[in-house]
Formats: structure tokens, C-alpha cells, sequence
């Protein structure tokens, strides 16, 4: 029988233990707490973030902690530097670093799949070292997509691939994913040494390597292939792109006649929306010719001899153009091309992650903030064109039309949604390509500060993303947006939860329960269990929630055992990442569900060998680099 956790550190029954039933109820409802937000995590019905405030709240309103306690979270330099990291890889995306890194692939790979994977998982990891994982998959979909159309191999084949390497890259630095700063941070609060900037990479080296091996020779063998059909490429023309939205029998123009009762009338007040018809662009006749207004503002007004071009369903056309004198015109090729000069098409992928969700396309006020037009919805695979009011679910594919520039500009907005294709229409012009190097040596400053510790990595982080904004990498704005403030809620609420089960024994309990199972077997087993209960964690929770919940346990463990806490720490932080069993588990998954078509049993059959794969290899690595 093992003494009460605590009992080898004071001499005697921990604090916790002699405060009786109190605290012992309080541990209790701690515990309920997090099974709550671990079912509200694993239902995916309610947003990460929300959860996460909502336990803040329960933590507060029980009593568990106190509000400074439970809001603590929300200053840690974890969360900031999180942030920074957020902008620093925005200014490699607008800057093309990350897209010519894609074209370099596209010419390198020609069409052998060994060569095209090794390279597109080669890359990802690379890029991911520096980066959000997250987004190295919205950069590469597309990228994967134009390769797939260009050579014939099947996207579904590549996809998945993609998003392992890119959780992998998480174990190869201190900064490539939160669960590794989390777990640093957590040693540096419990009096030991944190990871250095490369502490993980001897370890996610190999296992790179091993998933590596084995997706090439194992893995893709498992996954779909002639049953499904290759994804939309980016490569496609605007016709192509149109055609999968079925907007060829849905473009109209009418002509507004001098009898019109909206002549003389704002958009707004001529209400064609509440008819089902999306005005696009106005042609207006003027003195040295035709005048083209794409994607016009509601307070725009139309007057008689106006040309509407309008995007609706032929019946509600005709029915609106007989009740309001507007007269059809035909719609030539020649009408097409006038109408490509001006705006353009392109297909996007609704983020995990996104603001949009459970919103309408009109709450989100979609067409205001982007100024685009939504020309149609897919879910499923199914096409929905009466999508005004239907609430935006995670991995909906939407057509949008609008300006050439503000086209352009959807490559650079990852957190709400993915480009999945644009039409070969477009160049591929950066917003900031000329600064493309200055973009690569701050990154390179960034990692050499860290690396050798000439200052924190906070500071080194912070420094970076300044620097990003005074060489106009970026701008502030660009910078405000590509932080993704779900996914900070998302840390800063969860912070918390590790407090509030040290303060009420939890730790201790779940430690307890721990020894008594494996306590006796050594430091080896313990690391064993440890990897399991961490992976199964992040089987229904976020891998930030997992490493913020298990870094003190771990390191607990350790302390009784009386061995080094940073390899258990170590073992922790790869598990967390190790999210390839489920495509609900994190956003870096979740991207590839739609494009390649995958089903939830596809992950399970290759991403459940991969694991297993990854708890060996971590167990056999860590030990050798990091001593008991």
C-alpha cells in the first residue's frame, strides 16, 4: 500500500489529506468539472473556447478559485508568445515564403507519389518547426490539390499524409506547437529546468522518421484510393469553378426599364435580396462607354438603363423581372469575359476554428467584412443554393465571387476559412513578396536567439513579430487578424484546470491512483502509462487542454519516483501531439476531412498504427536523451 501522495516529500500525509472531507470535495468537483468540459469537448457541439470560459466560470462560481486565480491564465507568457508566433508565420504567408515553398515542391515532385510524399511531409515538417501546424496544412491543401490534378494522383492519398507530418513537426522545436511551451513552462513553474529551444528534436526526429517510413510503405496502402475521385484543383479555370456550383443555369441579366419601381432606389430599398436574387455587378452605360461596378454596396442606387448581372434561380429571375419591369438579356461570352476583367471566383474551406460557425452567411455579414458574394454552398457533398440563413458548419465548401483583389486577398485570411481553389485566371501575386527575404532572416534571428539562449524565447518570439511589422512584412492589422483568439481562449481558460487540481489535491489523487497501478513496475512503465492516458485525452479534448492537464501530473509522478521529471514532461508533450486516431481532435486534422474526402474509420485504420508507432519510438528515444 503506498503512502498519500505528498507523504515522500514532507514526511507525512499531505495537506490535502489532513483538511479532510472539504478539500476532498472540492477534488471531487474539480474532477467533475473537467469530465464536463471533456464530454463538451468530445460532443464538438459547443465551440473549444466557449468550454473553456465556461469552466473558468464554473471554477470561479464553485469557490474552487478564486477570480484572479482562474483569470491568471489569460497573462501567462505562454499565451502571449503563442500569439507571436501566430504573426511571425502570417508574415512568412504574406511575404510567399510558404507558397514558393509549395512551387518548389510542385516542380521537384513530377508524378511518383513516393516523391511527391516524401517531399509535401518533408516540407510541412520543415515549415512546421517555425510555424503553426494548422496553418502549414491551410497553406499546403491547395498546393496537394494542384499537384493531384496536374499529375493524376489521388489527393486522398496525399492529404492525409500532409496533416501527419505537419502534427509530427510539432516535435521537433520548442515553439513549433503550444502542448511543447505548456509542458516547458509547467517544469520552469515546478522548479526545474525548462526544455531548451531543440530539447525536442532528437526525439520528433525520429519519430518523423518512422511515421515517415511508415506512411510510405504501410500507411497509403490503407487509404482510399480509385474509389475516390481526386479533389477540385486550384489550377482550374472560373468556368471549372463555376460549374460545380451549378452557376451556369443561374446567371442572369435584366436591363432596369424606365417603368421600374426600384429605379432611383438603393439596393436595399429595391429589396432584391428578400426575392433570392444576389446582385453581383451593375453595368452602367456613361458617356465614353460602359461602366462596370462589381460586388456593389447596398446603398449603391440603381436608376433606369442599368443592367443588373444577378446571380439567382431562373424562376425566382422571371418572377422578380415581370413584378418590377426589368427586362432579361441574354448572357454571351462576350458578357463573361467583360464581367473576368473585373472579378473573379474562387473556392474556400470553412476553418475548424472559424468565427462563422453555427452563424448565417447574413449574421456573419460575410459580404461586408470580405467584400464578396457567396454564390453557392456544399455540405456533404451536396450543393444547397438557398444558403442565406443556413448556419456555416465546419468543413462547408463555399463559391465566392468578388473583386480580382479582394480575390487576391482570401490566401491570407486562414483562420476563418481555406482557399481551396482559386481560378487560373488569377496570378499568384503575395501582398509583400518583395520582402520575402527580410520575412526569412527574421525567422532565422528568431531561431539562432532561442536557440542559444541569448534571450528567452518569449522575448525572442516578441521581437520577431515586431520586426515582421516594422520591415512591413505585414501590417499591425494583418497582424491582429492572423491570431487565431479562439485558440488563446482555448489556452489561457484551460490554464486554470491544472491549478485548481494541484490546489485541491487532484494531482495527487490521479498520482495515487497511478502508483498503485504501475508504481512498482519503475520509471519505464509509469512513462508507458503516462503516453496512453495523454493520447486517450486527446482522443475528445484539445492537445493544449491535454498537456495543460497532464504536464503536472507527469511531473508529480516523477518527483515520487525520485527520477528526472523532463523525460515523463517529454513523453507528455509528443502524446499530446500524437493526435492521428480521430479527425475531430485538432484543427490540423479537421482541414483534410472535406478535400479528401476521408471517412472517420480512415483515420482510425492508419492513424491508430501511426500512434502506436510513435508511443515506441518516443519510449525507446526520450530515455536515451533524457536520463532517468
Amino acid at each position: 500500500m503506498h503512502d498519500p501522495p505528498g507523504a515522500a516529500l514532507t514526511g507525512g500525509p499531505s495537506p490535502e489529506y489532513r483538511n479532510g472531507s472539504k478539500t476532498i470535495s472540492e477534488t471531487n468537483l474539480v474532477f467533475g468539472i473537467l469530465g464536463t468540459a471533456g464530454l463538451l469537448f468530445a460532443s464538438n457541439r459547443v465551440r473549444l473556447d466557449i468550454v473553456a470560459l465556461l469552466t473558468v466560470l464554473a471554477l470561479i462560481l464553485t469557490g474552487v478559485l478564486t477570480p484572479r486565480e482562474a483569470l491568471a491564465g489569460f497573462g501567462d507568457p505562454v499565451v502571449l508568445l503563442v500569439a507571436a508566433l501566430l504573426v511571425v508565420g502570417e508574415s512568412l504567408t504574406r511575404t510567399g515564403v510558404a507558397t514558393e515553398l509549395g512551387r518548389w515542391i510542385m516542380r521537384q515532385a513530377g508524378s511518383n507519389e513516393t516523391r511527391v510524399l516524401l517531399l509535401v511531409m518533408g516540407s510541412a515538417a520543415l515549415l512546421g518547426g517555425a510555424m503553426s501546424s494548422t496553418a502549414v496544412v491551410a497553406i499546403f491543401i491547395p498546393v496537394v490539390l494542384a499537384i493531384s490534378t496536374q499529375t493524376n494522383l489521388n489527393a486522398s492519398r496525399l492529404l492525409m499524409p500532409l496533416s501527419f507530418a505537419a502534427l509530427m513537426s510539432g516535435m521537433l522545436t520548442l515553439i513549433a506547437t503550444t502542448p511543447n511551451l505548456v509542458v516547458s513552462a509547467e517544469l520552469g513553474n515546478s522548479g526545474y529546468e525548462p526544455f531548451a529551444f531543440f530539447s525536442f528534436f532528437p526525439v520528433g526526429l525520429a519519430v518523423l522518421a518512422v511515421g515517415m517510413l511508415y506512411i510510405l510503405l504501410i500507411g497509403r496502402r490503407m487509404l482510399p484510393g480509385e474509389r475516390v475521385a481526386p479533389a477540385a484543383s486550384g489550377e482550374k479555370t472560373m468556368e471549372d469553378l463555376s460549374h460545380g456550383y451549378g452557376l451556369e443555369e443561374r446567371r442572369h441579366r435584366l436591363r432596369i426599364l424606365p417603368d421600374s419601381p426600384i429605379a432611383d432606389q438603393n439596393l436595399t430599398e429595391a429589396g432584391l435580396g428578400q426575392r433570392g436574387l444576389r446582385v453581383v455587378g451593375i453595368e452602367r452605360s456613361e458617356r465614353f462607354g460602359t461602366t462596370r461596378i462589381p460586388t456593389p454596396n447596398s446603398s449603391l442606387e440603381v436608376h433606369a438603363g442599368d443592367v443588373l448581372a444577378v446571380a439567382a434561380d431562373p424562376e425566382e429571375t422571371l418572377a422578380a423581372a415581370q413584378e418590377l419591369q426589368l427586362e432579361p438579356l441574354p448572357v454571351t461570352e462576350h458578357d463573361l469575359e467583360m464581367w473576368r476583367k473585373e472579378f473573379g471566383v474562387a473556392v474556400v474551406l470553412i476553418h475548424p476554428e472559424s468565427s462563422m460557425i453555427g452563424h448565417s452567411l447574413r449574421e456573419s455579414e460575410f459580404r461586408s467584412r470580405h467584400g464578396l458574394h457567396v454564390l453557392g454552398l456544399r455540405r456533404g457533398g451536396e450543393l444547397n443554393t438557398d444558403f442565406a440563413d443556413v448556419p456555416i458548419a465546419a468543413s462547408d465548401s463555399l463559391l465566392v465571387q468578388g473583386p480580382w483583389h479582394r480575390i487576391g486577398m482570401l490566401k491570407a485570411d486562414t483562420h476563418d476559412f481555406v482557399v481551396l481553389a482559386l481560378p487560373s485566371e488569377l496570378e499568384d501575386v503575395a501582398p509583400a513578396r518583395s520582402r520575402a527575404p527580410v520575412a526569412l532572416l527574421i525567422v532565422l534571428a528568431m531561431v539562432l536567439l532561442s536557440a542559444f539562449e541569448i534571450v528567452p524565447v518569449v522575448v525572442a518570439v516578441l521581437m520577431a513579430g515586431l520586426a515582421a511589422v516594422f520591415t512591413r512584412c505585414l501590417t499591425m492589422e494583418d497582424a491582429y487578424r492572423s491570431i487565431h483568439w479562439s485558440s488563446i481562449v482555448l489556452i489561457a481558460g484551460m490554464f486554470p484546470v491544472a491549478d485548481a487540481l494541484q490546489k485541491t489535491g487532484g494531482v495527487d489523487v490521479i498520482v495515487s491512483l497511478l502508483f498503485d497501478g504501475v508504481g512498482d513496475a519503475g520509471p519505464y512503465a509509469m512513462m508507458g502509462v503516462l503516453f496512453a492516458i495523454t493520447a486517450s485525452l486527446g482522443l475528445v479534448m484539445s492537445n493544449t487542454a491535454t498537456a495543460v492537464i497532464m504536464a503536472p501530473i507527469a511531473i508529480k509522478a516523477a518527483t515520487l519516483l525520485s527520477v528526472s521529471p523532463r523525460p515523463f514532461a517529454m513523453v507528455v508533450a509528443i502524446a499530446a501531439s500524437a493526435a492521428f486516431v480521430t479527425p475531430v481532435s485538432t484543427p490540423v486534422v479537421t482541414l483534410v476531412v472535406e478535400p479528401g474526402s476521408y471517412r472517420f474509420a480512415d483515420f482510425v485504420k492508419v492513424g491508430l498504427p501511426l500512434l502506436l508507432l510513435t508511443a515506441a519510438t518516443t519510449l525507446f528515444v526520450v530515455p536515451l536523451f533524457f536520463p532517468f
